[in-house]
């Protein structure tokens, strides 16, 4: 289960909206919206007592997207397929408001009156509501209940794990001599794509192994242009990273092996907070030219396992040519998008 840290934002501050597309890598920059510090997820109690949690998507310009969870957030309480509501809102002074999301909608759309968290809209479970964020409290009613919500910041348990004995390790901010490209930045001890593909010097085969990313906080862009990047195993098979907080997890958002399987659960948290990758890896087996084996994987997403033993049944897009089952590096995809990482270390297996 996931560490839970409650922080209580006020939210006094002079309003920062971005009226146009904007990017931030971290999470200390003084010129971060106010969006930032309402977006994240909330936790709290029905007025039964039941739990329910919620999570907030920034789209810019001071509006936002919120999903309502009835059982908790996902991953700690909420299963796929279960119910859910939406609401939207925006910034009234130094407080969000939210209604009922109403209108005529679509999975991801461009504006934040078409936009939708879900693919089937309404949801399942779709109630009326109200509500308001302000000093880091989430208040409001759910159906005929009220709730209050905290916000929180979730850590995945595997945050900062050392690496073990007889492990490999790729990145600890003291240098990058095990990739080939990317930028170690002197100043944060941090590895950054710089938008731009980097992979391993050394080739690998099968193995356990440990990734921490950031994702970056784009509020007015959508879909793949939020963060993208790809965890490339043996660069042939991509593990998506992107900014998919509070979506429906699919195949082509973050945990997802591209166009190959959805999450088990969307696990993404949001930008600006440092999430983990825990991989068990097996390459395809080749015999006389032939693939007797596909490769497998079970991934943790923070903490979570999204893929468990998964068969994965040929590669992906984007991937070296040579045939699989060979040995090859690991890959971390730029794709445009300012991605940092630290704490990389993997275990070869026999």
């Amino acid at each position: 289960m996931m560490k839970k840290t409650l922080l209580l934002f006020g939210l006094s501050l002079s309003l920062n909206i971005v009226a146009a597309p904007g990017l931030w890598t971290n999470a200390k920059d003084k010129t971060l919206p106010t969006d930032f510090k309402i977006q994240g997820e909330y936790i709290g109690d029905l007025s039964c007592g039941c739990d329910i949690g919620a999570q907030v998507i920034a789209l810019g310009g001071g509006e936002f997207h919120l999903v309502v969870y009835p059982g908790g957030l996902p991953g700690d309480g909420w299963d796929r397929g279960d119910d859910r509501s939406l609401m939207t809102g925006k910034l009234q002074g130094n407080k969000a408001v939210f209604a009922a999301a109403i209108g005529k909608r679509r999975y991801l759309g461009g504006r934040a009156n078409e936009f939708s968290a879900t693919s089937q809209y309404p949801p399942k479970g779709q109630k009326e509501g109200k509500a308001v964020i302000e000093n880091g409290k989430l208040t409001g009613s759910y159906g005929k209940k009220t709730f209050e919500l905290k916000r929180l910041e979730r850590k995945s348990p595997t945050l900062g794990t050392k690496p073990p004995k007889g492990a490999i390790v790729l990145f600890d901010g003291t240098g990058k001599g095990e990739w080939q490209g990317g930028r170690l930045d002197e100043q944060t001890k941090l590895l950054n794509t710089d938008g731009r593909d980097i992979r391993t010097a050394r080739k690998f085969q099968n193995y356990t192994m440990h990734v921490e990313f950031l994702l970056p906080f784009k509020p007015a862009a959508r879909g793949q242009g939020r963060g993208n990047s790809g965890f490339y195993q043996v660069d042939h098979y991509e593990v998506q990273i992107l900014d998919s907080f509070g979506l429906e997890g699919k195949n082509n958002e973050c945990g997802g092996v591209y166009t190959k399987a959805d999450p088990i659960v969307n696990m993404c948290l949001p930008p600006l907070q440092w999430q983990t990758y825990d991989v068990e890896f097996t390459n395809a087996v080749m015999k006389d030219g032939k693939k007797i084996k596909n490769a497998r994987m079970t991934l943790k997403h923070n903490g979570v396992v999204i893929h468990k033993d998964l068969e994965i049944n040929g590669k992906t897009g984007g991937s070296r040519r040579d045939p699989e089952g060979t040995p090859g590096p690991i890959k971390l995809q730029g794709h445009g998008n300012p991605l940092q990482f630290r704490n990389v270390w993997i275990v070869e297996n026999k």
